[in-house]
């Protein structure tokens, strides 16, 4: 029997660490083979260092399959648009700058990850003054990163990940504070799960900014696994209009490099072969896509 093939009306990515420990290797070029012929078009690397990587060479192996890969935007402590030290935003600033450029050198047309902050859990609520250093640092960023090309996505995170945009309705505040009218919203069905009391709300409520809606199971394992109806999540949004990217995201500590393990707290082995959740998951949407296109017909 072969695999199911992604609808072509969908724009779907995978994200590399669902499969691989990093994009060095030796099995990525076997990972985008099989991803291009589950149909998928894209893939979202992990945070890099683009002194780390080749990044030519890394496009080259994209392209060769009709593949894109979207880089991360991220902040640390010495580099957070959002502290209230000027140089430590200057040096958040030209980490999201340098971003921007690792995305052009990619050849991509997007900027996802978590632009606007710290990753990782914090002791208090964010700041109202950090929330607005950090909404108008993004914004100045996202101007510049379309004048490249480029739609700069920040992505929604539970509670326990960031303490500066939990919710759709904080995302919409926060793209509307940055005063950048191309600054976009990604949802994760994995944190709406924890910080949503209505999935589908939520993305209605988001959808005027929503450019990315990330499938993730519950427990961070196959799509089919878990307590988040994910086909239903599809139709839902297509149903609603939707029609921007979707990305497919998955963890196992069998798979992860230890670091990722610890800032995600993945300590156990959800799965051991990252091609089988890309086949699953397109299953899954395929599924949500023909219960859609079955409603509308």
């Amino acid at each position: 029997m072969s695999a199911t093939v992604i609808p072509e009306q969908l724009d779907v990515a995978f994200h590399v660490n669902a499969a691989l420990p990093d994009v060095a290797s030796p099995q990525l070029g076997a990972l985008l083979d099989s991803l291009a012929g589950f149909g998928y078009r894209r893939i979202v690397l992990p945070p890099l260092d683009a002194r780390s990587i080749d990044v030519g060479a890394l496009r080259d192996a994209c392209d060769r399959r009709g593949l894109t890969a979207i880089p991360m935007a991220g902040q640390s402590p010495e580099a957070d648009v959002s502290s209230v030290d000027p140089w430590v935003r200057e040096a958040g600033a030209r980490a999201l700058r340098d971003a921007i450029e690792l995305a052009a050198g990619l050849g991509s047309d997007r900027l996802g990850g978590v632009p606007y902050g710290l990753f990782g859990r914090a002791e208090h609520a964010a700041p109202r003054d950090a929330w607005r250093r950090s909404a108008a640092a993004v914004g100045l960023a996202a101007e510049e990163a379309f004048e490249r090309g480029i739609t700069m996505t920040l992505e929604v995170l539970n509670r326990y990940e960031t303490a500066m945009v939990n919710t759709a309705e904080q995302a919409m505040a926060y793209v509307e504070e940055s005063g950048s009218e191309h600054l976009a919203i990604h949802l994760d069905t994995f944190h709406m799960a924890i910080e949503e009391a209505d999935t589908a709300e939520a993305i209605r409520m988001a959808l005027p900014r929503l450019a990315y809606i990330e499938l993730g199971q519950s427990g961070r394992g196959l799509l089919s696994r878990g307590s988040v109806d994910i086909a239903g999540v599809v139709r839902g949004a297509l149903d609603a209009g939707y029609s921007g990217r979707w990305g497919v995201e998955a963890f196992s500590a069998s798979l992860l490099p230890s670091a990722a393990q610890s800032a995600l707290a993945i300590w156990r082995p959800t799965y051991q072969d990252g091609v089988s959740v890309a086949s699953d998951a397109a299953e899954i949407i395929e599924s949500g896509w023909v219960a859609h296109e079955r409603c509308v017909s």
